[in-house]
């Protein structure tokens, strides 16, 4: 008579294979500044098209309205990490003994916009003078570059914060603020419509111009205990980098859907206003220039020495294979 055993014993391997864990994917609670603009998109596009799953990280996306918003959730503790956070918001914050440390470059120069009401008689930023100028949060990047404009031109316009672009135009289009900042898709309809006009341009400040302006950041005892998890993160975010540069029209779709734009809008704004060299994570340009501006506009008290530097900056560069 033929034994069962075989039999028994190969559908049990079948059950204890089915009920095997599958593997841990790991969870990373992150904080965000400005929904809905093209270089704070990269985890919302990547995570849509499955790469932080291939590298098995799952992500909790939190959306903030500026820096100070998305730096304090990080330091507290409360996330693993922020995006699109101002770099001299992350230098000062380091400074005043924070436990925060930059692990990329989120965005090197910047599309960021300033405008007025077309119904204004304000044309440029040499206009401005008694009027209120926006930013987005404390220590944001807008912060830093409406600082720079106050520099370099002489302003005697009033910084006020507003919060998002969204925020940010009702307070311009009802008269509570003059001057408005936005970064595209935000106000192109707007400017095609004729309702605002832009005035200024982040690049129009020297000091803007080829440093990173805003950083990823993540909690300094956090990267410390998951630091193999943070590295596939940034793998999977490069990846997405270049899925959002592709010719898959899918990435253009789903930016659309994400922010409620044309197709078309939504290509414009990739392919007009944010170049690739801008989302690139992998070095932190201008520190020459940010760290003197980081001490004149207050931020910090004297520049950070080279064993500060090299503790609150640690890129997490891709492996070598």
């Amino acid at each position: 008579m033929t034994s069962i055993a075989p039999l028994a014993f190969a559908a049990a391997a079948a059950v204890m294979a089915s009920a095997a864990p599958a593997a841990a994917v790991d969870q990373l609670k992150l904080t965000i500044g400005q929904r809905g603009n093209w270089d704070t998109a990269v985890t919302q596009l990547g995570s849509k098209a499955g790469i932080f799953k291939k590298h098995d990280i799952e992500l909790d996306m939190i959306y903030t309205s500026g820096s100070g918003e998305t730096l304090q959730p990080v330091i507290a503790g409360r996330a693993d990490a922020g995006l699109a956070v101002g770099t001299l918001g992350a230098i000062g914050a380091y400074a005043k003994g924070a436990p925060v440390r930059i692990i990329a470059a989120q965005a090197t120069g910047a599309a960021d916009y300033w405008y007025a009401k077309t119904s204004a008689p304000i044309k440029t930023l040499k206009d401005t003078a008694g009027k209120t100028i926006a930013f987005s949060t404390r220590g944001s990047s807008t912060d830093s570059i409406v600082r720079a404009f106050t520099k370099e031109f002489s302003l005697t316009a009033k910084p006020t914060p507003t919060g998002n672009p969204s925020a940010t135009l009702t307070a311009v289009m009802t008269d509570q603020v003059d001057v408005g900042w936005a970064s595209p898709p935000f106000g192109l309809k707007e400017i095609e419509e004729g309702k605002i006009r832009i005035i200024a341009k982040a690049t129009d400040a020297t000091l803007v111009r080829g440093q990173t302006i805003r950083t990823i950041v993540a909690n300094a005892r956090t990267l410390q205990d998951k630091k193999e998890v943070f590295a596939r993160f940034m793998q999977a975010y490069r990846e997405s980098i270049d899925y959002m540069y592709s010719s898959n029209p899918q990435v253009i779709k789903d930016y659309a859907e994400f922010v409620g734009v044309s197709e078309a809008t939504a290509r414009k704004v990739r392919d007009e206003f944010f170049p690739k060299s801008l989302l690139q994570p992998d070095e932190i340009k201008g520190l020459d220039s940010m760290l003197p501006e980081a001490v004149e506009l207050k931020f910090i008290a004297e520049p950070l020495t080279k064993e500060q530097l090299a503790e609150l900056i640690q890129i997490q560069k891709p492996a070598k294979h």
